[in-house]
């Protein structure tokens, strides 16, 4: 893999932001520019590619749920979180509160907003800034990121009705699926989903699955990477899963993290999303690297 194959790959895939919509509801994301796009490849033997906007900072929104999931596993083991959520793909939204009523208010699995959100309301610590605080330091000295809290994007999060999100807490609150309080659950999740970086962190915090450290247990890292595959891109997963056979895991705001096990992490941002939620240039660019280099779990 050269620079050069990467400016190839990019500059066909940033035409296919135009079959996606920069998502408005959240300000600071409506002011995205659709025509970013950066990409960043890391090896576990410190190999490093970029091309692009690399330089720029964005909020992991649910691409931080594969590490919610990781970290939580590390915190308590998997009896215990799996006793909180499932493993099931799901065929309806990220956020809809329909898949949780009608599995009868257990989270389905972890990369729904339901299964994050009941997840972190059992992150140690007193109250949701500690929680977050303590889980990016984790993530900063696990895999030597810089990420931030995004207070600009939080403002507008917390700025929004959030109603579904409120809605889906509610029941889980109500069905005695949460650690914390209605609102702690809440304002941790929000946190968390407003934690930011580059797509070089982004990178990094992927070889944490690719090649585990001594310090994360490999079989946590093995059930995140088969979560992601099953359920990384909503409803789009199982048909990602055979066309590419990659795990990923999309966000909201354009980003996107495929991890190839002991070879190396992929990472994008590209605002403009598809109809699903993912992001439109981001996914297209995965799938043209994964073919050229023969990227997938399965072959």
């Amino acid at each position: 893999m050269t620079l050069a194959d990467l400016d190839l790959l990019a500059a066909q895939s940033r035409r296919h932001a135009e079959i996606g919509r920069v998502p408005k509801y959240i300000p600071s994301f409506a002011r995205a520019n659709p025509n970013w796009f950066a990409v960043h490849v890391a090896t576990p033997l410190q190999q490093h590619w970029s091309v692009g906007d690399r330089h720029l900072a964005f909020c992991l929104m649910s691409v931080v749920k594969p590490f919610v999931l990781l970290y939580l596993l590390e915190k308590l083991g998997s009896d215990q979180v799996f006793q909180a959520v499932g493993m099931q793909p799901s065929d309806l939204p990220f956020n809809s509160l329909m898949q949780l009523q009608t599995d009868h208010s257990f989270p389905r699995n972890p990369m729904l907003n339901s299964g994050a959100i009941a997840l972190v309301s059992r992150f140690p610590g007193l109250n949701g800034s500690e929680r977050c605080e303590y889980f990016r330091q984790w993530l900063n000295r696990q895999a030597g990121v810089t990420l931030h809290l995004d207070h600009d994007t939080l403002s507008s999060v917390k700025g929004l009705p959030n109603e579904q999100n409120r809605a889906i807490a509610q029941v889980l609150g109500e069905a005695h699926q949460l650690g914390s309080s209605v609102g702690d659950a809440i304002d941790t999740y929000e946190r968390v989903c407003c934690l930011a970086g580059t797509v070089e962190d982004l990178a990094k915090l992927g070889l944490l699955l690719a090649q585990p450290r001594a310090t994360v247990n490999p079989n946590h890292c093995c059930t995140v990477l088969a979560i992601m595959t099953t359920c990384g891109l909503y409803e789009a997963s199982a048909q990602f899963a055979v066309e590419v056979g990659i795990p990923t895991k999309s966000g909201v705001s354009g980003a996107l993290l495929s991890v190839v096990p002991r070879e190396g992490a992929i990472a994008c941002y590209s605002p403009p999303l598809d109809s699903i939620g993912n992001s439109a240039a981001g996914l297209h660019f995965l799938k043209q690297l994964a073919r050229r280099f023969h990227l997938t779990l399965f072959g």
